[in-house]
């Protein structure tokens, strides 16, 4: 009877030594001071014009060893910057953004594309004016290490699209003022 609790004990510990480490997945939280959306169109062939968003919040959920994950994006639209307070608040207004009813611009991922074990593309759900369509985030840079200063491990990456802003029913002044924009996200997040 002796010999067979330890055969099964050691059965047991054979099993949990050669088993394969499971990693949990990590959540990191957007840092607002570091994560910036921009985005650039044509304005009527004279010049590309660059904007962006001076708030942006969310989370990544990582999980590196099974190469999936989520990224959950919000940005507060009416934080636009254009470099110009009364084109700011034009770009809120109905045509374009509408604020007032849509405060915020939303991308959810629904699958997180690795190359290797870097972060490639992410494929999502962008949310504007109500409007849902999904988009896909090229990664152009994906780096995860010890945040010098925090002490916390952190994760940072660049990533573009491209989407038809008539899509999401802001295309006035098309074509004249370029229907295609460029979206572009650099984002810094801390590991919780």
């Amino acid at each position: 009877m002796k010999q067979l609790k330890r055969l099964a004990l050691a059965s047991i510990l054979a099993a949990t030594v050669s088993a394969p480490a499971m990693a949990a997945p990590e959540t990191f939280d957007i840092d607002g001071s570091h994560t910036f959306a921009r985005f650039a169109y044509s304005h009527f062939g004279y010049s590309k014009q660059e904007s962006r968003f001076n708030k942006t919040s969310g989370t990544i959920k990582l999980d590196r060893a099974a190469k999936s994950g989520v990224v959950d994006v919000t940005i507060d639209a009416k934080s636009v910057d254009t470099g110009f307070e009364m084109f700011n608040g034009h770009i809120q207004g109905e045509d374009f953004f509408h604020t007032e009813k849509y405060p915020t611009i939303a991308f959810k991922s629904t699958k997180l594309n690795f190359s290797g074990d870097k972060l490639a593309s992410v494929d999502g759900n962008l949310t504007i004016k109500g409007v849902t369509k999904p988009v896909k985030l090229e990664v152009t840079s994906f780096h995860c290490m010890e945040h010098p200063m925090l002490k916390k491990e952190a994760c940072g990456a660049n990533a573009s699209a491209v989407v038809k802003r008539s899509d999401f029913g802001a295309g006035k002044f098309a074509p004249h003022v370029g229907d295609e924009v460029t979206l572009e996200i650099a984002v810094e997040a801390v590991k919780q």
